[in-house]
């Protein structure tokens, strides 16, 4: 394992390699192919990971390996579902030739976008079901990659575990800020997701503490709101309420990311950084 995630190397600034912290680092990324996957992929690479994707299909994998390449790093993309942790311990083992990685990016996860097409339901008729099913993937899908992955990286002696929450974990949605929105029913954010997400912050938590003896760091990274094609009106209320006026693009995701996990941040463990532009404060 590469030292840059172990919390054995020289503090940051002190060698001319800090602009790839991660040189010689294995990632492993969980939903690559996701609306945010590329982004956090191609900032463990261009901070000289080599970075191993776990994802249930396919499309854009080869696009985001040409990225990847470009930044003079490798990505595999591996197929594998979170929510079944057999399929995780059989991935594991078709790249164990590869060693534990340094670092675990949680990154799978489901969302739904206030999209006419989408199914809607009024809150007391939510199917318990499509309740569970964003519970499986955002949390239950992420523990089963910290067994898995975190588990190797604990017998290493060493790794830095990335959870990617929501602000979403810390407050609830403004209902506001949706009802411009047509239909009957009226969208609603789904109450499943900002669950799964603040029960993956106590979950960073509860394995920073059992594993930091171990040299294990786990931390969260909660983004707000990060731009898409968002329509105007949506965009018009999410960042009047922003303290810097904006959505985060996905780069500003980038920095904080390799800071998580990096020895930039080897003395930090159990911390939720909120990436927000202030619309928690």
């Amino acid at each position: 394992m590469a030292s840059a995630a172990t919390g054995s190397s020289p503090a940051v600034g002190s060698d001319p390699a800090q602009s790839r912290p991660l040189a010689g680092a294995l990632g492993i990324v969980t939903g690559p192919l996701g609306r945010l996957g590329p982004s956090l992929v191609t900032a463990l690479a261009g901070a000289g990971a080599d970075v191993v994707g776990v994802d249930v299909g396919d499309r854009g994998a080869d696009e985001l390996a040409e990225a990847v390449a470009d930044l003079g790093t490798t990505f595999r993309l591996e197929r594998a579902d979170v929510a079944d942790k057999a399929s995780l311990l059989a991935m594991r083992e078709r790249v164990s030739e590869l060693g534990p990685p340094a670092v675990l990016v949680n990154g799978a996860g489901i969302d739904q976008p206030p999209d006419a097409a989408a199914v809607r339901h009024r809150i007391e008729d939510v199917p318990t079901e499509a309740f569970r099913g964003t519970l499986d993937v955002n949390l239950v899908g992420a523990f089963h990659a910290i067994q898995v992955f975190g588990a190797a990286m604990r017998d290493a002696g060493g790794g830095s575990i990335v959870n990617i929450g929501s602000l979403y974990a810390s407050i609830a949605p403004e209902p506001a800020f949706y009802e411009h929105f047509e239909g009957d029913p009226p969208f609603l954010k789904p109450a499943a997701y900002g669950a799964s997400k603040a029960g993956l912050i106590h979950l960073t938590r509860y394995f920073a503490r059992l594993w930091g003896p171990n040299g294990v760091r786990v931390n969260a990274l909660s983004p707000g709101g990060v731009r898409g094609d968002q329509d105007p009106e949506f965009l018009r209320k999410y960042c009047a309420r922003v303290p810097l006026g904006r959505m985060a693009e996905s780069e500003d995701l980038a920095g904080p990311l390799v800071f998580l996990a990096s020895d930039a941040s080897r003395y930090v463990t159990g911390h939720e950084l909120r990436v927000d532009g202030g619309f928690t404060a």
